[in-house]
């Protein structure tokens, strides 16, 4: 069972983080037996599904009578979360995928067509965060290849594989879990992740305008904060208010439910709108900011090579 990041600031976890998380949003469902009423019986495919976001929204839609198909590079930790579902009645099936290798993508495709015949939702939540000054990553081409085949041509190339299949039957949806951070001002030291996001983001925006008349629909999440491992290196992150994965799972749900173009925090509105107006005041005072601060402790292990690579 993975370990949840909980935040370890009172104010955060405690009763007044918790509503500003709700009422920041965006919200889950809160009957579950609109889920099943939705999915039972369906073909669900998950990426990212070895831990955290991904892990809990398979757990959530097999409890609701979901068939569903699990993600992840990690065989071991996927085969574990696969148990889980399976121990308690659901409907799990693991196949190992990695968003980087072209390869593995066509045969994760292929056998889940092979198997099923078809998929009703597609759930992008696999993701790579990364954190970490420029000069750290000149001599790490890995940095590029990581966070672009993650957040951007991996989960393309995944989509062309049953894109075709869900237009041919007139039927699906599809969820991409962004982030909110590519609708903010662009800080630095993100540029690798929030550009490969926000590509993928206008890739999908673009296809769900083709694939809407063949009755495939699309919901983009723009997700806010969530106390995962992934988050965990940064730990001022842990002072803000945020959900668990579990949490955030209820959030994916109602996308799958109610399918609408767009979930985003309240934040977000007003950020999108004013970052036009505001970005060289804004690069101004990042600028100043970034002289001020260092690097995680994960982005300088990994470059010192005492890591894995992993930063946020």
């Amino acid at each position: 069972m993975e370990t949840v990041h909980r935040p370890s600031n009172a104010l955060a976890a405690g009763p007044i983080g918790r509503a500003a998380a709700w009422l920041i949003g965006p919200r889950g469902i809160s009957d579950p037996r609109r889920l099943r009423h939705e999915v039972d019986g369906k073909i669900a495919v998950i990426t990212g599904a070895s831990h955290g976001l991904g892990a809990e929204t398979a757990r959530l839609l097999a409890a609701a009578g979901a068939t569903v198909v699990l993600g992840a590079r990690s065989a071991d930790q996927l085969d574990a979360v696969a148990a889980d579902i399976t121990a308690v009645g659901g409907n799990a099936v693991a196949i190992r995928l990695d968003l980087a290798d072209p390869e593995s993508i066509t045969a994760f495709a292929e056998e889940i067509l092979t198997r099923f015949g078809h998929v009703d939702y597609l759930i992008h939540n696999a993701g790579k965060s990364l954190r970490r000054s420029i000069h750290l990553s000149y001599d790490r081409p890995k940095d590029l290849a990581a966070t672009s085949t993650a957040n951007y041509l991996g989960p393309i190339r995944l989509t062309l594989a049953l894109l075709p299949s869900m237009r041919a039957r007139g039927s699906g949806h599809i969820v991409n879990v962004s982030t909110v951070g590519i609708l903010f001002p662009t800080p630095p030291k993100w540029g690798f992740y929030l550009s490969s996001k926000a590509a993928f983001d206008v890739w999908m925006r673009a296809v769900g305008m083709e694939a809407r008349p063949d009755g495939v629909t699309l919901t983009t999440i723009y997700a806010g904060l969530m106390h995962t491992r992934m988050s965990a290196p940064s730990r001022w992150m842990s002072a803000l208010p945020g959900q668990t994965p579990a949490e955030a799972a209820t959030g994916v749900a109602r996308a799958v439910i109610t399918k609408p173009r767009i979930m985003i925090p309240a934040y977000g509105y007003l950020t999108s709108v004013l970052v036009p107006f505001l970005r060289v005041p804004l690069e101004i005072v990042f600028t100043a900011a970034y002289k001020r601060l260092g690097d995680t402790d994960a982005a300088l292990r990994a470059v010192n090579g005492k890591g894995t690579g992993d930063a946020a």
